[in-house]
């Protein structure tokens, strides 16, 4: 991220660079390679919103399809942008619950917020592939430094791992994709992932879908909050490689049942203990 700021280069271009001199590839292959993911990315949101996906647990019921559908021609809440990310976002998610096919970014519990964010972009506000693949690579390159600082996994440092971290990531792809500087793109980041610091990973029945899906859908609309934050002049106190480091610390701090074991938080609550016992009940 120095590298962007000193030479004031955007992440993006950063990042490609970078993967040119690590794998040795043309600008032009990592171009279509993350348009190949892209593509991907894509189909699982699209399939998502157009078919009622159901999980064998059955705590997924196609809450995509019923959320886009209901919200279409209609005024809501939300502006069409952000009502979209929230219909991929949990699109792809519920797809990745019913084992298609997904990318996981950075992991597969929160593989909606990139595409959620990033796809609905591309289809309400700019169609170009150039700006679509930017911001892929914009959240790539931030993706590297929590990877590198910390972790993505959900074991290790609870959910700000996985969902706060893919925010953060998009937070930053959006920022860039608006215009934004690299050090606005790293304040949106910081915001974002400083929103998430100490979230519990609480999966019911061990499962990635309850809370899992849902947050994706929240993920994917604090990284625009983020964004637009700083878009316009705001900045985050505490900067973002420190941001990271606190949420690897914090992480690592939550006890074991509030990392991934399903032994805590909503998995641990009345109804999350019958929903365990219906879904081991219908197991095989």
């Amino acid at each position: 991220m120095q590298k962007a700021l000193n030479e004031n280069k955007s992440i993006a271009e950063t990042a490609f660079e970078f993967e040119m001199q690590k794998h040795g590839r043309t600008r032009e292959e990592i171009f279509g390679e993350m348009l190949r993911r892209i593509q991907i990315m894509r189909e699982a949101a699209h399939k998502g919103v157009r078919e009622e996906i159901t999980t064998k647990s059955g705590l997924v019921r196609g809450n995509a399809k019923k959320f886009f559908s209901s919200t279409q021609g209609k005024t809501t809440i939300l502006g069409p942008v952000l009502r979209k990310a929230i219909a991929y976002s949990l699109a792809v998610a519920e797809v990745n619950s019913a084992m298609g096919l997904v990318v996981a970014a950075p992991t597969a519990g929160s593989c909606g917020i990139l595409p959620g964010a990033m796809l609905s972009l591309h289809e309400e506000i700019d169609s170009g592939r150039e700006k679509l693949v930017n911001g892929f690579m914009t959240a790539s390159g931030i993706g590297m430094v929590i990877a590198h600082r910390a972790t993505f996994a959900a074991s290790v440092a609870g959910c700000a791992a996985e969902i706060g971290a893919s925010a953060s990531m998009a937070a930053g792809a959006i920022t860039e994709f608006f215009g934004g500087t690299p050090r606005q793109a790293l304040h949106a980041s910081a915001i974002s992932l400083k929103s998430t610091l100490g979230l519990a990973c609480d999966p019911v029945g061990g499962l990635v879908e309850v809370p899992c899906n849902k947050r994706n859908a929240i993920g994917v609309a604090n990284s625009f909050t983020a964004a637009e934050l700083a878009l316009n002049g705001v900045e985050s106190a505490i900067p973002f490689e420190e941001v990271v480091d606190a949420m690897y610390r914090i992480g690592k701090r939550l006890p074991s049942e509030l990392r991934e074991t399903g032994k805590g938080g909503l998995a641990a609550t009345p109804t999350g203990l019958r929903i365990i016992q219906v879904v081991n009940s219908c197991a095989p």
